[in-house]
């Protein structure tokens, strides 16, 4: 990997630098700068500093396990509950805080307390048991962003269970493979979501899962738009009405702190996701050690990560890390321009929310919009600012912190992955001294460095491998069901070392910044989606011979899906064809895949040995000079595909 790479890109703005606000350093939750020298001096000490944060039924015998590595084990002999730490534990004192503050795309509102927020997880957790699920059994969990998901995650904490939670956008196929995958017993979803005003047919995508899925004997179902949806007896029941029926009391039962608490599928590289499993004692307190200090969260916060809970961003930042430490949060149903482009700066006023934590994407998107919809609202309590999903450009992160953060609120641009559970790299906002575009450095007790393709730390300044040559608490587990893929994909490459799969830069002040994906992941608004499953959806198309896809650079979305498709003999291309091509995509995968662009080709470029050149690709997609193609057998082809792409036989939207 060299500076030149096309998915590398240098994002460093020199000169630029952002000391933090002198009142907010003054009481900083971590305020000393000799914080990551005394991590680094012994980093287990540090990490089991930061767990007796939490409570803990049973003391651990032994902090990291480390005698079978790349299978780490934290905190072992120890025992304690996920959803005890994030609700009962806080009753004492803050039974009557608003846990959530939820909002509704329609307008609708509610608050939830502490209190109640502990009395309905305690009964749904035994309304799972009265559908036979026990310590070890697997909820999966297909919802939009209303209460009952939290709910229904904690509910499975409560009793042992595990649970995956798939993002309401994906399709009936991939819910399906998921639940199958996952082993699930119970689903629990909705009747209809509400997105942009319109309704999203979950209960009806689920059963269309449903019938490939015979492992799954029950289907809860939240009462959201109260629209019409298909029943069946048997298997289907209301959400409210098992939770009524149940038992109010439900003792949260100590876990061991491997315990599996949930695994959440993420693209890779073949065409299967892969379930990430994450256990209880490390992940809790990775996410909440990780919550306290890089958002400087205070007892008086109103804290909102403007994320989705069916990607990690929720479950560590909405769910799991904010409860464990008793904040009140924002949790908003929508899509964020609906009515107005100014929805979510209406509601972050309304409620005074002081921490703000989003996607670049998101970020990008308000720009476009305009400096004028945020204008329209007072902010000024906005305190710290948060970015995730990949890396900000230095103009969006300028426009955050004008106009979203009044010119004074530190952006915290934190870079971590479903993997790893919690962040691993980015500033601390009481003590780093900010660059646009840079994540600064790993956070006390993290260990990262940046290696060539030798495995050697490479000089300042150059681009390398983003590594992490030290386990941590949060880090994932295995990959469900296939621990020799956990191995060979984050382990096999540089001994010793977890390979991120992302590109890095160190600049001469030691400060990191990281410069894309370096594999055939794409990133498009924070979702990372494999190309191959994108090309299995596409050549799934009866029309359809082959398939190519890439990542292209986007404005809004940082990548868009580029398509390249060689159609079947006799099959006749044109707009009405690739716009059929396009919404299949969306129905295989979910609306996220669709690509952007489908350019028709009679063959693709690929090396004598048959592997197709991608990068080629990525430089017609992005109007760019082309790179070598002496290693083509047919280097003709990219010529005509360029010629194709600038004729308009493509649909771009």
């Amino acid at each position: 990997m060299g500076h030149d790479d096309p998915a590398i890109e240098a994002l460093q703005q020199d000169g630029v630098q952002y000391p933090p606000p002198p009142a907010l350093a003054a009481g900083a939750v971590v305020s000393d700068p000799a914080t990551w020298e005394r991590a680094a001096a012994d980093p287990i000490a540090w990490w089991e500093e930061q767990a007796r944060h939490l409570q803990w039924d049973a003391p651990w015998t032994r902090a990291l396990d480390d005698d079978t590595p790349p299978f780490y084990r934290w905190f072992t002999g120890g025992q304690l509950n996920v959803a005890a730490n994030c609700l009962d534990r806080h009753l004492a004192e803050r039974a009557d805080r608003v846990a959530f503050h939820w909002e509704g795309e329609p307008g609708d509102r509610q608050d939830i307390t502490y209190g109640q927020l502990h009395a309905r997880v305690s009964r749904f957790a035994n309304a799972l048991r009265d559908m036979g699920v026990e310590r070890g059994g697997r909820v999966a969990i297909y919802m939009g962003m209303v209460p009952e998901l939290p709910i229904a995650m904690l509910a499975c904490a409560r009793i042992g269970a595990a649970h995956t939670v798939v993002f309401g956008g994906f399709s009936a196929e991939a819910l399906r493979d998921r639940m199958v995958d996952f082993g699930a017993t119970v689903l629990v979803t909705q009747d209809e979501g509400w997105r942009a005003g319109k309704r999203v047919q979950l209960k009806a995508n689920a059963d269309a899962a449903l019938d490939g899925a015979p492992g799954v004997h029950h289907a809860v179902v939240c009462r959201r738009t109260g629209g019409d949806v298909a029943w069946t007896e048997g298997r289907d029941r209301w959400f409210h009405e098992v939770e009524e029926a149940a038992h109010p009391d439900c003792p949260a039962e100590p876990m061991d702190a491997e315990q599996m608490l949930y695994a959440l599928y993420t693209s890779g590289t073949t065409g299967k996701p892969k379930g990430i499993v994450h256990t209880s004692g490390g992940y809790l307190t990775g996410v909440a050690a990780t919550h306290r200090m890089v958002f400087d969260l205070h007892d008086d916060d109103i804290y909102w990560c403007a994320a989705d809970i069916g990607w990690v961003t929720g479950h560590s930042y909405i769910v799991y890390g904010p409860l464990a430490n008793g904040a009140t949060s924002v949790m908003y149903e929508g899509a964020p321009g609906f009515p107005e482009p100014d929805r979510l700066w209406e509601i972050a006023s309304r409620h005074r929310v002081s921490i703000l934590y989003m996607a670049p994407t998101a970020i990008r998107m308000f720009m476009k919009w305009g400096d004028e919809y945020p204008a329209r609202h007072d902010l000024s309590s906005i305190r710290v600012l948060g970015s995730v999903g990949e890396p900000i450009n230095p103009e969006a992160w300028e426009w955050y912190r004008q106009h979203i953060g009044g010119g004074t609120a530190p952006v915290v641009d934190t870079w971590w992955q479903t993997e790893t559970g919690s962040i691993m790299i980015s500033p601390l906002p009481g003590l780093s001294t900010l660059k646009p575009g840079s994540a600064s450095g790993p956070l006390p007790g993290i260990s990262a460095r940046v290696v060539g393709e030798d495995g050697q730390e490479v000089p300042r300044g150059q681009g390398g491998y983003l590594v992490m040559d030290r386990p941590w608490p949060s880090m994932l587990r295995t990959i469900l069901g296939d621990d020799q893929r956990f191995v060979d994909t984050y382990w096999s490459r540089f001994p010793g070392m977890y390979l991120a799969g992302d590109g890095c830069r160190v600049d001469a002040d030691g400060d990191f910044w990281l410069l894309g994906r370096i594999d055939d992941v794409m990133n498009v608004s924070g979702h990372r989606l494999s190309t191959i499953e994108v090309e299995s959806a596409l050549v799934d198309h009866p029309s359809v011979a082959e398939a190519a896809v890439v990542g292209r650079k986007d404005p809004i979305t940082g990548e868009a899906i580029a398509a390249f498709v060689i159609l079947r003999d006799g099959v006749h291309g044109d707009e009405g064809l690739i716009a059929t091509l396009r919404d299949h995509v969306a129905t295989q995968i979910g609306p996220i895949a669709k690509p952007a662009s489908i350019v028709l080709t009679p063959d693709l470029p690929k090396t004598r040995s048959g592997k197709i050149m991608r990068r080629l690709l990525r430089d017609v997609s992005e109007h760019r000079q082309l790179g070598d193609v002496t290693t083509l057998a047919n280097e003709e082809v990219v010529a005509e595909i360029a010629r194709e792409a600038a004729s308009g036989q493509h649909q771009d939207d």
